[in-house]
């Protein structure tokens, strides 16, 4: 899928399981394209359109070290359960060298997963990585 597809495919799954979820699950987000001679930025939704970029890398901080003894495949996610404030809480490979990077800013994914409605939430969640996996970001 091309940029305006995959942006489109992700706003729609993060408006139903934030409808099912009752309060958004997420509530920033980035499109990431990382290569060896370097990373860009893809996309970017959410509340710190002015910040966000130059507290980047330490936010992105736990994630990555949660993420460092894996290889993932495009569609493979992660979670970062305690990453508090503007640390990013999860990650999706979206393409050979695209990654959606997810964060709420306020409640860590251990606060959203105890809430009752998270089991039906995150379905949504495993459909977008079944998506990006059959069609991912070239």
């Amino acid at each position: 899928m091309n940029l305006a597809d995959a942006k489109s495919v992700i706003i729609t799954a993060f408006n139903r399981m934030n409808a099912i979820h009752g309060t958004p699950v997420f509530d920033e987000w980035i499109m990431i394209s990382m290569r060896p001679n370097g990373g860009n930025i893809l996309c970017y939704e959410g509340p710190r359109a002015e910040s966000y970029q130059r507290q980047f890398l330490r936010d992105i901080q736990p994630l990555r070290a949660g993420m460092a003894d894996r290889t993932h495949a495009t569609g493979d996610f992660d979670f970062q359960l305690q990453a508090p404030g503007t640390r990013y809480d999860a990650c999706m490979r979206i393409g050979d060298a695209a990654w959606l990077v997810c964060n709420n800013t306020a409640r860590t994914m251990t606060d959203i997963c105890q809430e009752p409605r998270w089991k039906e939430t995150q379905k949504v969640f495993v459909t977008l990585s079944e998506k990006v996996r059959v069609d991912p970001l070239a």
